[in-house]
């Protein structure tokens, strides 16, 4: 049996979807690479096209290390377990075979 003679499942069009979505994805981000590259080295830091415009922002991010902090506070198990919110989380993961 030839692979493209296959019929095609809902899970096998989930498949086929999600690898053109990364394969698209990593050629948007090797072009966005490209740009920041050129842009974080002095060169411009906006780039129009015929169609669209794409503009380089730098900017900080700050995040907390709740773990480190709870240590230097001297917080128990216990104060972070009353404290810690649980929920369910529910995923889908698509394997080739």
């Amino acid at each position: 049996m030839n692979f493209n003679d296959l019929p095609l499942t809902s899970v096998d069009t989930l498949g086929n979807l999600l690898a053109q979505i990364k394969e698209l994805t990593d050629k948007a981000d090797a072009i966005k690479d490209a740009i920041k590259d050129t842009a974080s080295a002095g060169g411009a830091k906006v780039v129009e096209g015929n169609l669209f415009k794409a503009t380089y922002m730098e900017s900080n991010r700050s995040v907390v290390d709740n773990k480190a902090l709870l240590a230097e506070l001297g917080a128990t198990a216990e104060q972070i377990a009353r404290h810690t919110k649980t929920t369910a989380v529910f995923s889908v993961k698509v394997t080739s075979r």
